[in-house]
């Protein structure tokens, strides 16, 4: 781990990452590619220290709510963060101002903030967004071993449903070969369903691979599944979009259920319910 001064920090989408870099292991991570330009080893997180004081400066200066994320790039609830606390600050200076917050994590230290995410939620708005990948918990540790399993995830979205904080789940990548099978996809799907999420985002069964990701998916898979790496090799080569060859079969399942539930899958859709804010928020007080 280290630290940074950063210069900046929202993107031209209002998004924020707040680390660089990633302890939670997953061995299918894009952040990983070598598009992205990290010059530091991904397990040595960079750190944006000054993260709060950059944030506070943007939200007094707006004179519009918007909807403000974190977690496209890097988990805001990795390790660090137990005791950094950085995504802690942001989101209480985004409570105070009265902006909306959304967050992508697969971790359940998440539940720490859930005091934020709720007086956010009253004033303007919150979302969570929890990725789900893999039913089978003994297979989640092997693949995503250094952070919550599945079904711990599950509890962590039926805790913000109770306090009425809205969810959506990213389910994604599915694996193929490993986990692109309906026994996974419905047991996923029980999950959204009895926790209530508003939305799934699911672009196909699969998952993306390129430079500097792949190669270190690969070498994963060559330790914990002797050969699979090859059946990708000889499935796809050097393929970006690595769909599973049971997609047309499990999209048609998984929108189907979506469609029979009410919830929103189409991902334009996802996104915009995310980035939308209330009306009754737009306008700022007399005395902003």
């Amino acid at each position: 781990m280290h630290f940074v001064k950063a210069k900046s920090l929202l993107t031209k989408w209002n998004g924020m990452n707040i680390y660089r870099g990633c302890s939670h292991g997953c061995i299918y991570c894009d952040s990983r590619s070598e598009c992205y330009q990290m010059k530091h080893p991904f397990e040595d997180i960079e750190v944006k220290e000054n993260a709060p004081g950059l944030l506070e400066n943007i939200l007094r200066s707006k004179r519009k709510r918007i909807m403000i994320s974190t977690g496209s790039m890097s988990d805001p609830y990795q390790h660090c963060e137990e005791k950094l606390q950085l995504t802690r600050k942001c989101l209480s200076l985004i409570d105070r101002y009265e902006f909306g917050a959304s967050v992508i994590t697969k971790s359940d230290l998440v539940l720490r903030d859930i005091d934020l995410f709720e007086s956010i939620n009253k004033k303007s708005k919150s979302v969570l967004q929890m990725s789900l990948t893999i039913a089978d918990d003994k297979l989640s540790k092997i693949i995503e071993p250094n952070v919550c399993t599945t079904s711990r995830r599950y509890e962590v979205l039926k805790e913000f449903q109770k306090r009425g904080i809205p969810t959506v789940v990213w389910l994604t990548p599915m694996l193929p070969f490993l986990t692109d099978t309906e026994e996974n996809v419905r047991t996923m799907f029980e999950y959204c369903i009895d926790s209530g999420v508003k939305g799934i985002i699911c672009f196909n069964i699969g998952m993306t691979l390129r430079s500097g990701n792949r190669e270190y998916y690969y070498r994963e898979l060559d330790r914990h599944f002797p050969g699979l790496s090859c059946e990708y090799q000889k499935t796809y080569g050097n393929a970006y979009e690595v769909n599973s060859p049971n997609n047309d079969n499990l999209m048609n399942i998984f929108n189907s259920l979506c469609e029979n539930y009410g919830i929103i899958h189409n991902p334009d859709e996802c996104f915009r319910y995310i980035a939308e804010m209330p009306e009754k928020h737009k306008q700022l007080s007399l005395f902003d």
